[in-house]
């Protein structure tokens, strides 16, 4: 009877151990991932209507004229320090059979806050103008640091690319476009298109490589005066999401900074939509004079407000709207005519 007790006393050992280890697995894949909610639309509308109380928030506005499907999975992260998770984005388009250019739409939020919820009013608009428009779902700086962000948008960029006959996507004529945090890392990522320290752990017979980009109120240096200047805390949004400070990680924020990656043989159309507010334009001004130097395509065009997310807001987004479509049938619809 002494080996049926030290077999049954086994037995319950291995049982409690994978019950532990099964509820453990659960745990891990339920546990919250920790979300910033503070920036949006809402209340930035009453922080800015006073100001401005003509200002009114684009709202979704989805009709016949359009096809949406919303929340496909673009990546399954295995393993994450809050458990396996997906990642998602939606696809708005004409309805129609034709192929269009595709825009990847990259919400802002300092790194830290933010869906990609909050533009799809913005995607809708453009999408009535011919354009296949994606927002996409990226790990925010509470989840995961640099470069996991970049490294989320590549991963929507190859599924486009393996995606694109499904969704009558031209995969030829791709754009990458952000607002705020989302502009800075559309020119990352853009700029970045064939760089092998972010490409290698791409398993794709596709690159990154990208045709346009667009930047909305976005930096693209961290280290341009406008950006360094700045008085910053240790939780600062651009120093929490780069691992440290300038003075701690200065390797890393040059390396987050798109300028650093600009050359005159991409000759990639940029187009820069500004606020009235300068420090979102840190190291602008430098990148559009290397572009005007080497011949790219480009355009600055600035709204006069002291609103930093005026994409959300009607009367601004329209003309938001027209000044990308218009860029974009001159440098790339139309590519003769650069």
């Amino acid at each position: 009877m002494k080996w049926k007790n030290k077999y049954r006393s086994q037995a319950l050992l291995w049982s409690t151990l994978l019950l532990f280890m099964f509820c453990d697995s659960v745990w891990a894949q339920n546990r919250d991932i920790p979300k910033d909610t503070t920036y949006n639309t809402m209340r930035v509308w009453r922080q800015i209507k006073k100001s401005y109380p003509h200002a009114r928030p684009a709202m979704d506005s989805l009709g016949g004229d359009l096809k949406v499907v919303r929340n496909l999975v673009y990546a399954h992260l295995a393993r994450t320090d809050f458990g396996p998770r997906d990642l998602h984005l939606d696809v708005i388009r004409p309805n129609d059979q034709r192929k269009h250019a595709a825009v990847i739409w990259i919400h802002g939020g300092g790194w830290r806050s933010g869906q990609k919820e909050m533009d799809v009013p913005m995607a809708q608009l453009l999408a009535r103008k011919g354009y296949v428009c994606i927002p996409v779902e990226y790990q925010l700086s509470l989840e995961a640091k640099y470069p996991n962000a970049l490294l989320n948008i590549k991963s929507a960029i190859l599924w486009l690319k393996n995606h694109a006959d499904q969704y009558d996507i031209d995969s030829s004529r791709i754009v990458v476009a952000g607002s705020s945090a989302g502009g800075h890392l559309a020119s990352l990522v853009g700029l970045t298109g064939n760089v092998p320290e972010f490409e290698s752990f791409l398993e794709s017979k596709h690159s990154t490589q990208i045709q346009a980009i667009i930047n909305l109120d976005g930096v693209v240096d961290f280290m341009a005066p406008l950006s360094l200047n700045l008085e910053r805390k240790p939780d600062s949004p651009d120093a929490f999401w780069l691992g440290g400070t300038f003075a701690e990680k200065p390797l890393i924020w040059k390396e987050a900074s798109p300028i650093f990656w600009a050359r005159e043989e991409q000759k990639i159309p940029m187009l820069f939509i500004n606020s009235g507010l300068p420090r979102f334009h840190a190291g602008q001004d430098e990148l559009v004079g290397m572009l005007k130097r080497w011949g790219t395509a480009h355009q600055v065009y600035t709204f006069d407000v002291q609103v930093h997310p005026f994409w959300l807001f009607h009367p601004w987004v329209n003309k938001c709207v027209d000044v990308i479509d218009e860029f974009l049938k001159n440098n790339l619809i139309n590519p003769e005519r650069f």
